[in-house]
């Protein structure tokens, strides 16, 4: 049995989202396929994510240099402890499959600072001479993403940092197995919006069933 997690990052209905009508469509074909498997639902706009702060370097700081848990303030406890929960939990899952909208050629904020806390050295990458290398060799990662323009050929192609970014990650984090499956255009060609979002649909199921 194998352990999901499945990373929404929209703060709208899946009646509202292209992506997450596409990416419940995946969920239920994998589950079709792999009723056996545990499904975990990490809604970002709905969880708190710690930002990277001051309070953070400074926890970090004290128990690199060998304080106790107990010695770092409450602020620091608290956002460490919470970073070290969504990195324990990325780590015990075996599949992810991460979920945006492209937002100004990315995606949410939200997604970023849930990456800043599963990209911990020590815990799922770690440095050695020849440079960084990922410790998650094991996992499979997929990210379903909605663009309202067209980002995969024409002048665009070169200002998506969404989807380029996320396999980025998965890469450095040592995840081999990695892909993506998109719908766009559905804003430039809003005639063609439920098409677009249809095909995607269909191309989301056969993926997920190889998952």
């Amino acid at each position: 049995m194998a352990k999901v997690l499945y990373i929404t990052a929209n703060p709208k209905s899946t009646n509202e989202s292209f992506s997450l009508a596409v990416g419940e469509e995946f969920l239920k074909a994998y589950q079709e396929a792999n009723p056996n498997d545990e499904v975990v639902h990490l809604d970002l706009y709905n969880v708190n994510i710690p930002y990277i702060d001051t309070d953070v370097f400074n926890g970090w700081g004290k128990l690199q240099q060998g304080s106790a848990f107990d010695q770092l303030s409450e602020e620091e406890k608290d956002k460490v402890s919470r970073i070290n929960n969504f990195t324990d939990q990325f780590i015990e899952a075996d599949k992810y499959v991460f979920v945006t909208p492209l937002w100004n050629f990315s995606f949410p904020p939200k997604m970023k600072a849930y990456i800043d806390t599963i990209s911990i050295a020590g815990k799922t990458f770690k440095y050695t001479e020849e440079g960084p290398v990922g410790l998650l060799t094991d996992k499979k990662a997929i990210h379903i993403q909605a663009r309202g323009g067209v980002y995969s050929e024409g002048p665009a192609k070169d200002m998506e940092f969404g989807d380029r970014y996320l396999q980025s990650v998965f890469a450095f984090l040592g995840i081999q197995s990695a892909g993506s499956v998109v719908a766009e255009g559905m804003a430039a060609t809003p005639d063609k919006a439920e098409e677009i979002k249809a095909n995607a649909i269909e191309k989301a199921k056969e993926v997920a069933k190889q998952f």
